[in-house]
């Protein structure tokens, strides 16, 4: 895997508004974070800060986008909150 590119499937909380997540994902979880915090997404500015709670590495693009639609569904955020307790 040395060299290959990884995507990630992310879990963010803001540090302001309790309860408050956003799941997304992303090729570079440092700079994807730092874009959030920099209010540069306008769907996260107004929550602003975020810390990041999660994230789970995939190979292809195409895995961090179905897990996180997937995290995005009723039962999706059912088995994060129990397996992973955001």
């Amino acid at each position: 895997m040395a060299g290959q590119i990884m995507y990630y499937t992310y879990i963010i909380e803001s540090e302001t508004i309790s309860n408050r997540r956003y799941i997304g994902h992303t090729s570079d979880i440092t700079e994807r974070l730092a874009e959030h915090n920099s209010g540069k997404s306008p769907h996260t500015a107004k929550f602003r800060p975020w810390r990041l709670r999660l994230y789970i590495a995939f190979e292809t693009l195409e895995q961090a986008q179905h897990f996180e639609r997937y995290l995005k569904s009723g039962s999706g955020h059912a088995f994060a909150n129990k397996h992973f307790r955001l």
